[in-house]
């Protein structure tokens, strides 16, 4: 019934100083960060795929994916920005399994915070520096995202956190786009409120600090399908569920209308491979209806080397550790076939 302090760990500050980012990843940011958020203005028609493993568990085998996906984005520029998913930290619904590798940097062995949050950092800007594709990542602890300020491009907030208070303003403060996901009952009036919160100015205390914050003009809309009573899922990715997310977009009178369309979760009941089929049938929903066309900004798709899922002690080179994924191959023929839809 109590908490032993094992150690004090740096501040975001001293993290940064000790392992700083050059002066090519500042400008490489610099540029991506703008091609993004021209994205949610509408000042670009290309099309965001936040795609990559559910979860960041190996350095080698996370690098090795993304340099793939850097290759494929050369051949789809002109349509599709991608934005690598390098997801550190992970939710556990009962608290137990692998939690990211901000816990642990080697999945086999015991857990290791400070070490985590170093390797974390080192590993975003590696992907940077070799692909020159800035990241996405989920925002499960909210103060330890400055420790990856400088390096993100993209933030989503988990089903389960969307209601949290300190998500919402910590989110406000953030200088890139915020996808806020449906919360895992569906209801869509709570994560239009978390989006509103999450855009709206705020003072609030953060990591010891009184701050302000500015409000985030680009937080935004994820579809990630829902559970009900009975634990049976419910997709919320079809023509219907999208116009009545633009329908609500509509009435609140929030900024930068968006919404991306989780493939995996509860929209695919968690069968990998149905991810390719709801990718279709949202491109479809967009050819038919260009208000649809216009709102739907991306795609999240989760995928890694090899399909589907494994316990950690198998050891398959990129292969998941938490929620199955979409393999390699019938990965970059998704994104070609998405490109050719555009």
């Amino acid at each position: 019934m109590s908490m032993t302090f094992n150690r004090k760990l740096p501040i975001p500050k001293e993290v940064k100083e000790m392992h700083p980012i050059s002066e090519e990843i500042k400008q490489v940011k610099a540029a991506r960060d703008k091609q993004i958020a021209d994205v949610f203005t509408g000042k670009s028609d290309k099309f965001l795929l936040i795609i990559g493993p559910c979860s960041a568990d190996n350095e080698d085998s996370v690098m090795d994916y993304t340099n793939r996906l850097a290759k494929v984005q050369e051949q789809v520029k002109d349509k599709i920005l991608i934005v690598p998913r390098i997801y550190t930290g992970k939710p556990r619904t009962n608290g137990t399994g692998y939690k990211g590798l901000i816990h642990q940097p080697d999945p086999t062995k015991s857990e290791d915070m400070l070490e985590g949050i170093i390797q974390v950092r080192k590993l975003h800007a590696r992907a940077i520096a070799e692909t020159h594709l800035t990241c996405a990542d989920e925002m499960l602890y909210p103060e330890n995202y400055r420790y990856l300020s400088d390096l993100l491009s993209y933030v989503a907030v988990g089903a389960r956190s969307v209601e949290d208070q300190h998500h919402r303003l910590v989110a406000s403060g953030m200088e890139c786009p915020v996808g806020m996901k449906n919360p895992t009952s569906g209801t869509l009036s709570v994560m239009f409120n978390s989006i509103q919160a999450a855009q709206a100015k705020h003072t609030f205390i953060y990591r010891g600090w009184e701050v302000v914050s500015d409000g985030n003009p680009f937080a935004h809309a994820i579809l990630r399908g829902a559970q009900n009573k009975h634990d049976q899922t419910i997709p919320n990715y079809h023509y219907e569920d999208l116009k009545l997310c633009c329908d609500m977009y509509m009435e609140k009178g929030l900024d930068n209308p968006a919404i991306i369309v989780d493939t995996n979760h509860s929209n695919s009941g968690k069968q990998y491979l149905e991810q390719v089929r709801i990718s279709n049938e949202i491109l479809h929903s967009m050819r038919h209806s260009k208000e649809i066309r216009n709102i739907v900004k991306g795609l999240m798709i989760e995928s890694y080397i090899e399909d589907g899922s494994q316990k950690i002690e198998e050891g398959t080179y990129g292969k998941s550790i938490t929620d199955p994924c979409l393999g390699w191959e019938k990965s970059e023929k998704l994104i070609l076939g998405i490109a050719d839809q555009l």
